[in-house]
């Protein structure tokens, strides 16, 4: 019966899973008496330590209500209502709590009443404080009234707490008690497991330590080169299949050593080819993270110096020990115009014209690895070693990458990957200027829009009021505007704001904002100058715009006029824009009230502009 060593282990297993089964049971519920005790201690303490914390956030609400009264400081009852509202919560759980006990559960709904009557009565002499009645308020807390209810409360807590916590003393006397019979329970239980598991390792140790000695004493001899066999008869029917395999394993590992020397040279040949397998990947993937960041980068460039310096950055680690530049076409695409060049290259910040690159000729690489070897480009020097890779995106020429020496051939993979990063760098970047301007010019007159007007207002105040420098503003309109969209169409409207927004755009100095407003009416930002020294420049503007001849469709429109107004920011404005806007709008208005084609300088006061 007992012939197969799992047998055995499975019948001495059997008792000992009893015998913890029956201890586990003993001890689980020894620790489930002992548990429900210590949650009824912890269950009084929790009563205990929330009625001191309502009764502490009620004298200390009180506290808060006589210090206000007494020195008119509204600073003493700013945390009252919060200290009201923890007190009440806090008894609404005592009493929660207490529902399992009707005795304590009784005193606690009668505290709770009487700090209901006593939160009314604190807040009287804070309502009459509030009001200004301070002389009222004192006379009802020295009544008496509060002071009686308070100590109230105050014996039925004590009263409470001292029932509360006499419980508990005999709560953790009966889980101490519980916990002594658990610990007596898990000792005896253990000492008796303990014998079971030394009597069944000590029946264990027998049936394996003859079969394992031989197998050990086998697998010594194999190990120093001899030929050594198990023979059957194990004591185990486990142990008999054990020897069994070992000597088929022993007859095939003889086999295996014979097959070994002619592997191992096989081996070593694919272990050479893998690690130079390895060492070309790990160096490709060096090379990928390292163009990832870079394209990262240069996506996220906002400017074309930023590109310029990610490019200057990047590049020379991509491909070390060469110089070159990067050139993209100019807005009219005529001219290759450089954006960033490194390894101490001397450029034409002129550019060169696009036929002057037989790269972007031909639309593909071009290159001249020794002298006379091939044509060279014009824009470089006869007898240069150089490499021009054109930068193409989307069937679009972007530019051209012009790189000074010789490109080794394990470079190429580099400066493929390198290329169609910056022509996409390239394209992101035409696109996200594209979008900006969209974003902040006027469609109709080129213009800056209202929004990018109260940005640049929103920087220039902030600015202004920093260094000290004035900052004015002018608003105006075109005079009868309507008249020309009534008598000769909208589009005749059209060309009248094109026409003197080009005009303003001319006059104007380049650092002034010059924006359309909406409809007929601009705005502009002058930073530097003030009201006065404005005044003359807008009065160039104005007489300029009234000798406009200005004609849509064919016919002559008619004078043209417009009206202004000028105000300059101080420090006693708002600091949003607003203050400047109206006070500009109001000397557009005055300007308008004395007969139009004219220029009005805000006599506002600041404090007026600024409400």
């Amino acid at each position: 019966m007992f012939t197969s060593l799992y047998t055995r282990i499975g019948a001495l297993a059997l008792v000992v899973v009893l015998a913890l089964a029956s201890l586990a049971w003993l001890l689980s519920d020894a620790a489930h008496r002992t548990g429900s005790s210590f949650r009824w201690v912890i269950h009084s303490a929790t009563i205990i330590e929330t009625t001191d914390e309502a009764l502490g956030d009620l004298r200390e609400a009180e506290s808060g209500q006589r210090g206000f009264v007494l020195t008119h400081d509204l600073a003493y009852a700013r945390t009252f209502d919060e200290r009201i509202k923890s007190a009440a919560t806090n008894m609404a759980r005592v009493v929660a709590l207490t529902a399992d006990n009707p005795v304590q559960h009784a005193r606690t709904r009668e505290i709770a009443r009487l700090m209901a009557e006593r939160t009314i009565a604190l807040r009287r002499p804070l309502d009459l404080g509030r009001a200004g009645d301070f002389a009222g308020a004192r006379t009802f807390v020295a009544s008496g009234r509060g002071r009686e209810l308070m100590d109230a409360i105050t014996v039925r807590t004590q009263s409470f707490l001292d029932e509360e916590r006499a419980l508990q003393t005999v709560r953790v006397e009966a889980a101490e008690r519980r916990l002594t019979r658990s610990k007596r329970l898990s000792l005896a239980g253990a000492s008796i497991v303990a014998i079971l598991l030394l009597l069944a390792c000590t029946l264990l140790i027998r049936s394996i330590r003859r079969p394992l000695a031989a197998m050990m004493q086998a697998m010594t001899e194999l190990g120093r080169g001899q030929k050594a066999r198990i023979a059957d008869g194990m004591g185990s029917r486990e142990f008999t299949l054990l020897a069994r395999g070992y000597n088929a394993m022993a007859d095939r590992l003889e086999q295996a050593v014979v097959e070994q020397a002619t592997s191992e040279q096989q081996l070593q040949i694919a272990n050479t080819d893998l690690h130079s397998q390895g060492e070309a990947l790990r160096e490709r993937n060096e090379v990928i993270e390292l163009l990832g960041g870079m394209a990262h980068r240069m996506q996220a460039a906002r400017t074309d110096d930023e590109l310029a310096q990610i490019i200057r950055v990047f590049v020379p680690r991509v491909l070390p020990g060469l110089g070159g530049a990067l050139y993209a076409h100019n807005n009219s695409r005529n001219l290759l115009v450089p954006i960033a060049h490194w390894g101490g290259l001397t450029l034409n910040l002129d550019g060169f014209p696009p036929d002057e690159c037989w790269a972007l000729r031909r639309g593909r690489s071009h290159c001249v690895v020794e002298p006379g070897a091939d044509i060279v480009c014009g824009h470089v020097c006869a007898d240069a070693l150089y490499h021009c890779e054109p930068l193409l995106a989307g069937g679009e020429v972007m530019g051209v990458l012009y790189l000074r020496g010789r490109v080794p051939a394990e470079s190429r993979f580099r400066l493929t990957v390198l290329t169609e990063n910056i022509a996409s760098a390239l394209v992101n970047h035409q696109l996200q200027r594209s979008l900006r301007e969209q974003t902040i010019r006027d469609p109709l007159t080129g213009l800056f829009n209202r929004r990018y007007m109260e940005e640049a207002l929103a920087l220039e105040i902030p600015r202004s009021s920093r260094s000290g420098q004035p900052l004015s503003l002018v608003m105006c309109d075109v005079d009868h505007f309507k008249r020309f969209n009534d008598e000769f169409g909208h589009d005749a409207g059209d060309a009248v704001l094109q026409a003197v927004s080009a005009e303003m755009r001319n006059r104007f100095r380049d650092g002034d904002v010059v924006c359309r407003y909406g409809g007929e009416e601009f705005t502009i930002i002058a930073p530097g100058t003030d009201a006065t020294a404005l005044l003359s420049r807008v009065e160039q503007v104005r007489l300029a715009i009234a000798e406009l001849n200005i004609r849509a469709g064919g016919q002559r429109l008619g004078a043209t006029s417009m009206s202004f107004g000028i105000a300059t920011w101080s420090n006693t404005m708002d600091c949003d824009g607003t203050s400047p806007i109206k006070a500009a709008d109001a000397a557009l208005y005055e300007a308008k009230r004395s007969g139009r084609n004219c220029a009005k300088v805000s006599l506002v006061e600041p404090q007026q502009a600024a409400a």
